[in-house]
């Protein structure tokens, strides 16, 4: 990028600006201003920060958990209806305005300040838990250039299997032991985890731009070798199967409708803070389509590559099952009488899975052998086998991946894609956190440098919690409510601040005029009533689901060497309730800070500043080139943009300015 960016000056930095600074001498510093050095720099950069890791498990997660192709066609739903809308918008408001989350807001009304610090706190919750993730992945990227791949066999104490790891699985005993040293529950701390807390400092000092392309190479090379696995068709034809009677569930809507949310990165404000950086006529509503497009085309192709390999895992558990099964029907036959066997069970071979499941349901499961148990062997009952979150990348990926032919080298290529992807997210939401504070405040702006490795440093220094041997049950909490709901509101606030306070058609108006071109008037209807009322509703149900019920977690028993869901303690509730509030609670003192001000009689500078008055009403449809854009009346409208304009510069002499070409 080029030169820097003048902020909006703020209330309590008027003394910091030049005396008799007023609208036309600020429009003309506007004009020095970022910018990116080309549109594919600023495709690349939105793109590599809305699809990040959530894409690779989170997505393919909620799509094996909640009725497959059911949940594609309802995200797809979703995404066109609420997702693209408020994505356009905040692209729109960036690119006009051309300020950070902070600057955006205050430039609507100053009583919605709040907003965008709160897309502030929201980043830097997310930022704390996202990069310890990037840390997870360091740490398996390590561990990835052994052979064998330490996750594929379980290690020995003496001449005997460590038992915790015979109880489950390799890959799940390198997860949670390993990896994690996990406690039994989030009330016992454990001391702190030396090499995860080690890989955490090396993701918050990586500094790099790596390529938002390399993951997608990554990801077809999967997909190519995952297609041509044992067992890939049947885990594709299981993802998009769709079993619809899962929209009657309340809960599935929730979840597709906070996956939008995630995806895009609405009301982090690095959206915001991007677009912010384009030349006003960029068409910003083609981007909008066009990186809501790539992102669930991304989601799609993570997905089919994920279903492929589990697929592949299914069968080879399901075959290995069979082989099993019939070795030990074979053995009984020795020393047990039989019935008459309707499968050739001395050639183990020959058996298929379907005519084992046909054997087991008619004669199997039905023989009562001394000393051996003959099970059921279903392909589709171990694709039902989903794992949470997480697991899905470190456990059943890590698993699918050890019966890879070369399999250090998947493995490596595999984090590598994670570390990029969590790396292209992390600048995105950093800078969703940097650019609206160092466009209010000029100190920061000053030395941003020294800013940007404080706020890293202080970010690392906190997520030592996350490093801690219970850290991973932190790591769950802030990803399902420390983020979700106050997303949610400041999302709420966002859409009710342009459609209703600033006003729908007041801002059609204003994006016809910088785009050079109509909008569709269905973004009206689209961001005043739909998407409210869908993210009313989706807050609603998530609050309601808490009162309902306990919220709970997924701790590991290291006795049992398996999952249980526990009940979050009292304090732990209490801390959650406390990151909630904060996150959302800039909205009402920024309001009330604003309100205090006017009481005072000290909010004038507010017009000096060019920011544009409330409007309750969309009644007024006024040409915005009619309306006087001098700052000389307090009570004149100042639209969010300029384009062709004169100004005066301190030294008298006037300039002319015009809006940037088309990146």
């Amino acid at each position: 990028m080029t030169s820097e960016k003048p902020p909006l000056p703020v209330d309590s930095q008027r003394d910091e600006t030049e005396p008799g600074l007023g609208v036309e001498q600020e429009v003309a510093l506007e004009a020095a201003r970022d910018g990116w050095d080309s549109k594919v720099e600023y495709f690349l950069a939105q793109v590599g920060f809305s699809v990040g890791l959530g894409n690779v498990w989170r997505f393919p997660y909620l799509c094996h958990q909640n009725g497959g192709g059911a949940f594609i066609l309802l995200y797809v739903l979703l995404m066109v209806l609420v997702g693209v809308p408020l994505f356009f918008m905040e692209l729109a408001a960036g690119q006009s305005i051309r300020q950070g989350s902070i600057g955006v807001w205050r430039h609507i009304s100053p009583k919605l300040v709040g907003i965008g610090y709160s897309s502030c706190v929201v980043c830097f919750f997310v930022a704390l838990y996202y990069n310890v993730i990037i840390g997870w992945s360091i740490f398996y990227l390590g561990s990835s250039f052994q052979y064998p791949l330490p996750w594929e066999n379980c290690p020995t104490e003496g001449n005997s299997t460590v038992k915790e790891c015979a109880a489950s699985s390799p890959t799940a005993y390198f997860w949670y032991r390993k990896a994690l040293d996990i406690t039994d529950s989030i009330d016992e701390t454990g001391e702190f985890n030396p090499i995860i807390t080690g890989c955490l400092l090396a993701a918050w000092v990586i500094v790099m731009y790596f390529s938002s392309v390399f993951p997608y190479v990554v990801l077809l090379c999967f997909l190519i070798r995952g297609v041509t696995l044992d067992g890939a068709s049947e885990g594709i034809k299981f993802m998009f199967y769709p079993r619809l009677e899962i929209w009657a569930d309340v809960q599935v809507w929730r979840q597709a409708a906070t996956q939008v949310f995630f995806a895009l990165g609405l009301g982090f404000g690095s959206v915001i803070a991007y677009s912010s950086y384009n030349p006003r006529n960029n068409n910003c509503h083609r981007d909008a389509f066009t990186v809501s497009g790539v992102n669930f085309m991304t989601s799609v192709l993570a997905t089919l590559v994920v279903f492929a390999v589990l697929g592949f895992r299914a069968k080879t558990i399901a075959t290995e099952c069979v082989k099993r099964n019939v070795k030990a029907v074979f053995e009984a036959m020795s020393s047990t009488q039989l019935p008459d066997l309707l499968i050739n069970a001395s050639d183990v071979e020959s058996i298929t899975l379907n005519e084992y499941e046909d054997w087991y349901r008619i004669q199997g499961q039905q023989l009562n052998i001394p000393g051996y148990n003959i099970t059921a062997c279903s392909l589709e009952d171990e694709l039902k086998q989903g794992v949470e979150g997480t697991g899905l990348a470190f456990i059943a990926f890590t698993e699918a991946m050890t019966l890879f032919p070369g399999s250090p080298f998947w493995s490596a290529l595999f984090f590598l894609m994670l570390l990029s992807l969590g790396l292209s997210t992390m600048f995105g939401t950093m800078a969703g956190i940097l650019t609206p504070l160092t466009d209010t405040f000029k100190t920061l702006r000053n030395h941003k440098f020294l800013f940007t490795a404080c706020s890293c440093a202080v970010g690392f220094l906190i997520g030592l919690t996350f490093t801690q041997r219970c850290g991973n049950y932190f790591v769950t909490m802030f990803d399902d409510y420390s983020a979700t709901l106050p997303l949610i509101i400041v999302v709420i606030f966002q859409t009710l601040s342009v459609a209703w306070v600033y006003g729908a058609d007041r801002f059609l108006e204003d994006l016809k005029r910088m785009l050079d071109r109509p909008v569709p008037v269905v973004y009206k209807y689209l961001w005043k009533y739909v998407c409210p009322a869908a993210m009313l509703g989706l807050l609603g149900a998530s609050l309601l689901k808490m009162i309902l019920e306990r919220p709970t977690y997924t701790a590991w028993n290291r006795e049992k060497a398996s999952k249980e869901n526990l009940p979050y303690p009292g304090w732990a509730l209490a801390v959650l309730s406390t990151l909630i509030i904060v996150a959302f609670l800039p909205v009402p003192i920024g309001f009330i800070h604003s309100l205090l001000l006017e009481r005072l009689g000290q909010s004038p500078a507010d017009t000096e500043a060019g920011y544009v008055p409330c409007a309750t009403t969309d009644i007024d449809l006024t040409p915005l080139s009619t309306l006087p854009p001098s700052g000389d009346d307090p009570n004149s409208f100042s639209p969010l943009f300029y384009e062709n304009h004169d100004s005066r510069l301190p030294n008298g002499h006037i300039e002319h300015f015009e809006s940037s070409s088309v990146l």
